[in-house]
């Protein structure tokens, strides 16, 4: 036993079994009280009697006294005892001789009370438990004539008590057995799917992202079974485009690796005795080289912004030079693929200002551009446009290439993810582009229909421009004189 089943046994049932017992033991006082008080109402009751039966003393107190013995009716339920003034036993009604050495507290202490009358419990002589109660008799001038004593067993009682005590123990005991049998399938119901919870989560701990929990109940622990059977879904597919994209970075970092190394071999085998090999090879390389060092570059903002330690330079950029050297840049791949980049710039006299990193902006414009070109075909056509509304300048890069299914595009700004396999990129282009652009305070929206092409809209806020000083009113010209 261990666990929540242990901590239930230490505290919650034991607690309601100390709180049985408090309750028993007060069930047996009070039990006890009112028996005891009943017998000591009725030896009360009897007593009283005795100021009739006296009422006519004539100095006779011993005829009196016996008469009244010998007609007593409950002498089969109690003990009448006649006692003289001088304290001794003289008339018993069970018709033996009275033991003078019985023990008599009650009547010493009825000497001394002012209603001349006191009871008393304990044990006689012979170790019988009773109840005695003694009243003093006295004359019309108030002095001692003798007493009367009454004297019930309490053993009958004290079985009476016994028993109910025990019938309440019992039920007592009942009480706990039940609720320790529907506890015990309480507990049962919540230690039982914890347990495969926690089997379940070494599982997943281990890698297996396909175990999943039976849901018992539709309560909390069963929305606990469906959240745990979420997350291992959810860790799944991370897990997969994580492996996913391991492999696809494998994948673009061994070619230009490969490109180096052939090239490079190529080159100490003859290539310094042909200048033309020479200077292919050394082109390669430096192009291998670059485009090694952006997937580096790639993979090492990412891991900046997984750690939040990307930091922006932040200072005023002309936010339309910096597009145009971005297209500059990537024109002459377009031509070598056989496809367009057509660029509509603003028509506006004003320069686009804003406040951001010239380097990180230019990073997601050439992502982007890239992106367009790579996904589509052969004399594609990627179309860039720029438009200013209010204080937000909107940069827009559309082309007519294969799109994004619906399934893919709410998920092709998560890291990882790639829609298209058989296309090369490290699927974490577009989530470093979406973290630069939120850190500028703008956003990154993405639409797009499979088969016709895709529209990506880079929306910054602008440095607004300072407002027309107005030319200050004259001031009203007085009349002359």
């Amino acid at each position: 036993m261990k666990g929540i089943t242990k901590r239930w046994v230490m505290n919650t049932f034991g607690v309601i079994l100390l709180i049985l017992a408090v309750l028993i033991i007060a069930f047996s006082f009070v039990v006890q009280g009112l028996y005891y008080n009943g017998i000591r109402q009725t030896l009360s009751g009897r007593s009283g009697e005795l100021t009739a039966v006296f009422s006519d003393y004539d100095g006779s107190f011993y005829e009196l006294a016996r008469k009244y013995v010998e007609e007593f009716p409950d002498k089969e339920m109690m003990e009448l005892i006649v006692i003289n003034r001088t304290g001794e036993p003289v008339i018993n009604s069970t018709g033996f001789s009275p033991d003078v050495k019985q023990p008599m507290p009650d009547y010493d202490a009825a000497l001394l009370s002012t209603d001349k009358m006191a009871d008393w419990y304990g044990k006689n002589s012979s170790g019988e438990k009773i109840m005695a109660l003694t009243r003093i008799i006295t004359d019309s001038n108030g002095d001692n004539i003798g007493a009367m004593r009454y004297v019930v067993s309490l053993e009958e009682a004290d079985r009476k008590i016994f028993i109910a005590i025990s019938l309440v123990c019992v039920a007592g005991i009942l009480i706990m057995f039940f609720i320790f049998i529907s506890s015990t399938y309480f507990l049962q119901s919540i230690v039982r799917p914890v347990r495969e919870i926690s089997e379940t989560a070494r599982k997943i701990a281990r890698g297996d992202f396909n175990a999943r929990i039976n849901k018992f109940y539709d309560d909390e622990i069963g929305d606990l079974c469906d959240t745990i059977n979420y997350m291992a879904g959810e860790l799944g597919t991370a897990d997969k485009l994580k492996n996913d994209f391991i492999s696809s970075v494998s994948h673009e970092l061994r070619t230009p690796l490969t490109a180096i190394q052939g090239w490079a071999e190529t080159m100490q085998l003859d290539g310094f005795n042909d200048k033309e090999t020479l200077e292919k090879g050394m082109g390669i390389i430096i192009k291998e080289t670059v485009r090694l060092g952006g997937i580096v570059e790639e993979v090492l903002d990412f891991s900046r912004i997984q750690q939040d330690r990307m930091v922006l330079i932040m200072d005023k950029v002309d936010i339309l030079a910096e597009l145009d050297e971005s297209i500059y840049m990537q024109k002459e791949r377009a031509s070598k693929e056989n496809k367009h980049i057509t660029y509509e710039a603003p028509d506006t006299d004003l320069l686009p200002v804003v406040i951001g990193d010239r380097n990180r902006l230019r990073q997601v414009f050439i992502n982007i551009i890239d992106n367009a070109l790579k996904y589509s075909d052969t004399d594609g056509v990627v179309n860039i446009t720029v438009e200013i509304i209010g204080d937000q300048i909107i940069i827009t890069v559309a082309d007519n290439g294969c799109g994004i299914s619906a399934e893919d595009l709410p998920k092709v700004k998560q890291k990882f993810y790639k829609a298209n396999q058989t296309v090369r990129g490290s699927g974490i282009g577009l989530a470093v582009a979406d973290e630069i652009v939120r850190l500028h305070n703008g956003e990154l929206d993405i639409d797009s229909t499979e088969g016709i092409g895709t529209t990506v809209s880079i929306i910054l806020p602008i440095l607004p421009t300072d407002p027309e000083v107005p030319e200050p009113e004259q001031p009203p010209q007085l009349p002359e004189g």
